[in-house]
């Protein structure tokens, strides 16, 4: 099969094709999408090596579970052992022996088959387009803020970061109150926001301290130190971005405003997938340009490129 894989360089190659092991089902991927942390793993973030890709859709071919075989389906990105201290707290995601999908361990989703563990997979509704289907992951994602931190109306809350990310978790934000600013470099990304309600400001322009809940999502170093200026005392900071870049951090400014810092990584896919079924989150307008996996590498560079929001693989 065809997969793009990251070895110290990009290259699609012929790649051997998934031997599933016992509980895990081989999914015929039909279309990806590429996010920053597959643009990170390119610059050494998590030292892997291996085909990438982790957000994708596709058709279930071989599963133990003959009910699976042939729907279609999104994949959480974990894959976990259950025995360990985590697994059993109910914390998997957390598993000290887990694999992740294209970032750690495990073969990702850039390839024309993937394998994973069956529990892993969630059935896509049917009315949700493919290209509609790979934001699931990254919204999922984006959901898992409000499972650790209540919003309640009338809050006021700032998203740093008019990125992918970054709008998914606005428009998650915005479900819960309408007092949700989202601050970046992009005009036109925060006009997409716009579109459903959604304020935006450019990063430049003054902007009032003291919000209830800031998330700092930029994808870049010295969005933590600008979402502590901006979160009020005992306030709430949302990490959401991950780089090979290491940051520093000065301590004082959150153990003098108390400010409580959450890190904040996958999610559940239940409401992801209910949202995108119902409308409550739209995320076509991101999807900039669609390439087939054998321009990959190219795909790739577009999707770090000025003007670009979300670059898909078709399989």
């Amino acid at each position: 099969m065809k997969a793009l894989v990251y070895d110290g360089g990009l290259r699609v190659v012929e790649a051997p094709m998934p031997a599933p092991a016992p509980g895990e089902a081989l999914v015929r991927v039909l279309s990806a999408g590429i996010c920053n942390t597959d643009l990170e793993i390119c610059r050494g973030y998590m030292g892997f090596t291996g085909v990438l890709g982790h957000e994708f859709v596709g058709v279930v071919e071989q599963a133990a579970d003959g009910s699976l075989i042939g729907k279609r389906v999104v994949g959480e990105i974990n894959c976990v052992c259950h025995r360990c201290d985590w697994c059993r707290m109910e914390m998997p995601h957390h598993c000290a022996a887990r694999t992740v999908l294209g970032i750690s361990g495990r073969p990702g989703a850039f390839a024309e088959y993937v394998a994973l563990p069956e529990e892993n997979l969630h059935v896509v509704p049917g009315n949700i387009r493919d290209d509609v289907a790979v934001f699931a992951e990254p919204l999922a994602a984006a959901f898992r803020i409000p499972e650790q931190v209540s919003v309640s109306p009338g809050e006021r809350v700032i998203v740093l970061g008019d990125g992918k990310l970054g709008q998914l978790c606005a428009q998650v934000l915005a479900l819960s109150t309408k007092n949700v600013l989202c601050v970046g470099r992009h005009q036109w990304k925060l006009d997409l926001l716009s579109l459903r309600g959604v304020q935006g400001q450019l990063s430049d322009a003054p902007l009032e301290p003291g919000a209830d809940l800031v998330v700092e999502a930029t994808g870049r170093t010295g969005g933590l130190a600008r979402a502590l200026e901006l979160v009020r005392p005992e306030g709430t900071v949302v990490l959401k971005t991950t780089v090979a870049e290491t940051e520093p951090l000065d301590t004082s400014i959150p153990v003098i405003n108390e400010v409580r810092l959450v890190g904040s990584r996958c999610g559940p896919f239940r409401p992801a997938l209910e949202a995108l079924a119902r409308g409550a989150v739209e995320v076509r307008p991101m999807v900039t340009e669609a390439y087939d996996l054998r321009e990959g590498v190219h795909a790739m560079t577009r999707a770090g490129a000025p003007g670009v929001m979300k670059v898909l693989l078709r399989m």
